[in-house]
C-alpha cells in the first residue's frame, strides 16, 4: 500500500511523543531504486513537539524492512533450529499449551511480559485476555523497569498516577530542577524547548543533579554531581533549608496536605553540612539549590530513570513531591513534579492496567469494587479477576527457576538484554518449558530462547493510540501494510482469546473498536478518556486527558483561561488546578523518608559504583537503532567512563580495554577517561547486547534488588571492580552488524 498524501503519526521511541508526518518520496528510478518510498519529517501541527524531531525519529523509516520476522516459526526445543509454520499451526500450539497449563498447573502458571511500545489498544486487549479471561494477574511490562516508581510515588503522594504538568510549563517555569535525567540525550526535544526558554530568560535557573557532567549538566546554572544513592539526602537537605529560612507555603500546607509535621521532623536531620558530606558536594552547593528553589515563583522538577531505577525509587519520587507540596508548587502554570516517561506508550500502559497490580482506568486488582466493575464490564463471572497482584518481571524469572511458571509469552521487548542479572535471567529462560516470543525483528537476543516466534507488525503498519509524558493522546495512523504474514499485536491477542472460547469478549473488528471499549472503562476515573475516540483524534488532533464524555460541548462552552479550566474542572492540560487531590480526604500526602542508600554499596572488594544509561542516538537494546546506519555509526561500540584519578590508580589508559566485574558477572569495555564522571563512579551505556558487541552487556553486572513499593530494580547502581585487560588476554569488540542466525544458548 502506498500513500497519496501525508500520514500523521507519532515517533515510536521515547515518551516525549513527537509528532511525525510521513509522505511519499516519489517513484525511484535508476540508481535510486533502493530509495525508501516514504520520507519522514516532524509534524509542525503536533502540539507536543511543534515540528521538532531528533535523529532517531528522523531515521526511523530506515529500519522498517531490516531483518523482519515475516512468518511464524516453531521448534520443539532450544537445541533445534526453527522451522517456518502457518499461523494456524502456531496459534493451535500456543492455545493448546495454555489450556494444558491451566488444567495441570492452574492459571497462575501463565505469564505475559509486554512492552511500553505497545499501542494502547494492544495493551488493553492483553489485559482483557490475561487478567480477565484467563484469570491471572501475571501480566507485567518493561515499564516495570522504567516508570513503576513514578507510578507508586504519584499514587502515594497525590492519590493517583498521572504527571500533573504539561510541556507548556517548560516555557513558563523560572526554576527547572532536573534530577536523575540526562534530558538532552534521552528526551532531546523536551530539553531543546526548556533550553530555549532558559537562554531567552536570564532570570530562569536550571539545576541538574547527576553524578555525570552530561550534555544536560553542561547547560546548568548549578550542577550537583552527587554520589549515586544520595538523592534523598539532597532533597531532604533542600527541605531542611527551606524550613529554616521560612520559604514554605504554610496556607497551602494547612489547607491541602497531610503528614507535614512527620516530614518536617525528618528534614530537620539533614543540615547542609551533613548532606554535603554524604552527597560529596559542598554545603554551599546545597544552599544554592535551596535558595534557587525557595526564591522562585514556579518550580518545575523533571526526573527519569536516575530516580525511578532504584531500590528506594518510590521514596525518591515522594521526596521530590515533598518539595513541591511544602512550597505550593503544584497545580499552576510552570510548576509541578514531572516524571518523564521512558517509552512511547508507557503512559497508555498505565491507563489500561499494564502492570501486574493494575486494572484499566487506574484501578487496582486489590480493590474489590474495582475488580467487580471490570468483571461486569467484560461480562465475566464475579471472582474471575484475582485479588492479589501478579508476578512482576523479575518474579517471572524466579518463577521459571522454581518451576512455577510453565508458559511465558514475551511481546515487543528484549529482556535478554534489558533485565538485570543477565546470567541468571538467561539461565531461567533456558529452563522455561514453553516461551512464545512475539516481535517484528529477527533475530534478537531473546528470540534464541523461544519455542514459538510470532511475527508482529510495527510502527507505521497499524493504527492505534499512544499517550505521551504530558498525558496527550495521539492517533498513530498506518501508512503501509505489514510485510510478510506479520499482524498487529492486538489482533494476535484477540485471536488467541477467541480460540480459547471467549468469542464475545474479543469480537473487535478494528483498533477503533478496541479503543472505544477501553475508554468507557475510564469514565469517572482520574484518567477519564471517555470523550476520546479514533474519529475525534483524527479530526481534532492530539488531546490531553482527562477528557470526559461531557467535554464534547461546544468550544464556546469550554473556557480556555486557567481560571476557566479551574471552574470547569476538565480539559485542562494540568492536573490539580483546583488543589483537590484524589485521596480519601482530598489532601496530598507528605512522606517522611530517611535515606537508606544503595542496595549494594561499594566495598573493599568492589570499590566502584557502576551506573548505566542511554545515549542520544540509540534506543534501548538497539533492536531498531542498531539496524540504522546513521545511528549505529554515531555510537559504533560501547565504552566505560572513568575519572582520570581512578584510571591513573589502576593503570588504565584511554582506549584500553577494561574488565568490569560485579558479584554476578563480567563485561569488557574500552576506557573513556574523563572528568565528566565523578571519582569512584563509572558509567556504561545499556544498549549493547550479545548481538552487537562481545562481553559488553551492562546488565550482566547489575542486580535485581528492587524498590519494595514499585518493584522497580536498581539498574542505576551496583558495586564493581575494574582491571585493565592485558594485551594477551584482550578480546576485540564486535562491530555492530546484522546477525543472521540465532545466538547460541
Amino acid at each position: 500500500m502506498t500513500v497519496s498524501s501525508s500520514t500523521k503519526t507519532l515517533c515510536p521511541y521515547c515518551g516525549v511523543g513527537c509528532g511525525l508526518e510521513v509522505t511519499p518520496a516519489g517513484k525511484p528510478s535508476g540508481e535510486e531504486k533502493a530509495m525508501n518510498p516514504w520520507q519522514v519529517r516532524g509534524d509542525r501541527t503536533h502540539p507536543s513537539s511543534q515540528g521538532m524531531v531528533c535523529v532517531k525519529g528522523a531515521t526511523v523509516l530506515e529500519s522498517l524492512d531490516k531483518d523482519r520476522l515475516l512468518y511464524p516459526m516453531m521448534r520443539d526445543s532450544l537445541a533445534q533450529p526453527f522451522h517456518r509454520c502457518s499461523w494456524e499451526e502456531a496459534l493451535e500450539r500456543v492455545c493448546d499449551r495454555i489450556q494444558t497449563v491451566r488444567a495441570e498447573y492452574g492459571a497462575n502458571a501463565l505469564c505475559m511480559y509486554g512492552s511500553g511500545q505497545f499501542q494502547t489498544e494492544e495493551y488493553y486487549v492483553a489485559q482483557k485476555l490475561i487478567k480477565g479471561c484467563l484469570g491471572t494477574n501475571n501480566f507485567d511490562a518493561n515499564s516495570r523497569l522504567c516508570m513503576s516508581s513514578a507510578v507508586a510515588g504519584y499514587v502515594q503522594s497525590l492519590g493517583s498516577d498521572g504527571p500533573p504538568c504539561c510541556y507548556d510549563d517548560l516555557d513558563l517555569t523560572d526554576c527547572a530542577f532536573l534530577i536523575g535525567t540526562n534530558t538532552a540525550e534521552c528526551h532531546p526535544i523536551i530539553f531543546n524547548r526548556l533550553r530555549k526558554h532558559h537562554k531567552k530568560n536570564p532570570n530562569v535557573r536550571l539545576i541538574v543533579v547527576d553524578p555525570r557532567c552530561t550534555t544536560t549538566a553542561e547547560a546548568a546554572d548549578l550542577h550537583l554531581a552527587i554520589r549515586p544513592g544520595t538523592d534523598i539526602d539532597l532533597l531532604n537537605g533542600i527541605a531542611h533549608l527551606l524550613l529554616r529560612w521560612g520559604l514554605i507555603d504554610q496556607p497551602f500546607i494547612d489547607a491541602h496536605t497531610s503528614g507535614f509535621e512527620a516530614f518536617a521532623e525528618v528534614a530537620r536531620h539533614y543540615p547542609p553540612e551533613r548532606v554535603a558530606e554524604r552527597c560529596q558536594i559542598s554545603a554551599a552547593e546545597v544552599e544554592t539549590a535551596a535558595r534557587y528553589w525557595g526564591e522562585s515563583q514556579r518550580v518545575l522538577s523533571l526526573w527519569s530513570m536516575g530516580i525511578n531505577q532504584s531500590s528506594e525509587g518510590t521514596a525518591k519520587v515522594r521526596s521530590i513531591i515533598n518539595l513541591h507540596l511544602m512550597t505550593g508548587m503544584i497545580g499552576k502554570p510552570g510548576a509541578g513534579p514531572f516524571s518523564l516517561t521512558g517509552q512511547p506508550n508507557a503512559m497508555g500502559g498505565r491507563e489500561t492496567g499494564g502492570l501486574s497490580y493494575l486494572l484499566p482506568g487506574y484501578r487496582s486488582v486489590t480493590n474489590p469494587q474495582h475488580r467487580a466493575e471490570v468483571e461486569n464490564y467484560w461480562g465475566l463471572p464475579a471472582g474471575t479477576i484475582q485479588p492479589t497482584p501478579g508476578r512482576t518481571a523479575w518474579e517471572m524469572i524466579t518463577g521459571l527457576e522454581l518451576g512455577e511458571v510453565q508458559f511465558l509469552w514475551i511481546a515487543a521487548t528484549n529482556p535478554v538484554v534489558s533485565l538485570p542479572d543477565l546470567e541468571r535471567t538467561k539461565a531461567a529462560l533456558r529452563r522455561s518449558p514453553f516461551t512464545v516470543y512475539q516481535d517484528c525483528y529477527y533475530p534478537t537476543e531473546t528470540s534464541a530462547y523461544a519455542h514459538v516466534l510470532l511475527p508482529a507488525s510495527q510502527w507505521g503498519e497499524e493504527t492505534g493510540t499512544m499517550t505521551n509524558s504530558e498525558r496527550r493522546v495521539t492517533l498513530c495512523r498506518k501508512f503501509r501494510n505489514p510485510p510478510g504474514e506479520s499482524r498487529p499485536d492486538w489482533e494476535i491477542f484477540a485471536e488467541v482469546g477467541r480460540r480459547l472460547g471467549f468469542t464475545h469478549q474479543f469480537a473487535f473488528q478494528t483498533a477503533a473498536d478496541v479503543f472505544a471499549e477501553f475508554v468507557q472503562l475510564t469514565r469517572g476515573r482520574p484518567c477519564d478518556m471517555s470523550g476520546l475516540s479514533h474519529e475525534r483524534l483524527a479530526a481534532e488532533g492530539p488531546l490531553h486527558w482527562p477528557c470526559p464524555i461531557s467535554s464534547l460541548d461546544s468550544e464556546a462552552d469550554n473556557p480556555t483561561t486557567e481560571e476557566g479550566e479551574r471552574r470547569k474542572g476538565k480539559n485542562s492540560p494540568r492536573l490539580y488546578i483546583d488543589l483537590h487531590f484524589p485521596t480519601p480526604d482530598g489532601r496530598a500526602r507528605f512522606a517522611a523518608h530517611h535515606s537508606r542508600g544503595l542496595a549494594e554499596p561499594p566495598d573493599e572488594a568492589y570499590p566502584f559504583i557502576l551506573t548505566t544509561g542511554r545515549l542520544y542516538g540509540h534506543w534501548h537494546t538497539q533492536t531498531r537503532t542498531g539496524r540504522i546506519q546513521k545511528t549505529s555509526e554515531m555510537y559504533d561500540s560501547p565504552f566505560i567512563e572513568i575519572h582520570p584519578r581512578d584510571a591513573e590508580q589502576l593503570g588504565i589508559q584511554e582506549g584500553e580495554l577494561v574488565e568490569v566485574r560485579s558479584r554476578r558477572g563480567m563485561a569488557r569495555f574500552p576506557a573513556t577517561v574523563t572528568k565528566a564522571i565523578a571519582p569512584g563512579t563509572v558509567f556504561v551505556p545499556m544498549h549493547w547486547g550479545a548481538m552487537w558487541a562481545d562481553s559488553a552487556e551492562a546488565n550482566a553486572l547489575t542486580h535485581h534488588h528492587a524498590c519494595p513499593d514499585s518493584g522497580q530494580p536498581e539498574l542505576k547502581a551496583c558495586a564493581v571492580q575494574l582491571a585493565p585487560v592485558k594485551p594477551n588476554d584482550s578480546q576485540s569488540l564486535l562491530q555492530p552488524s546484522m546477525m543472521t542466525s540465532p545466538i547460541s544458548v
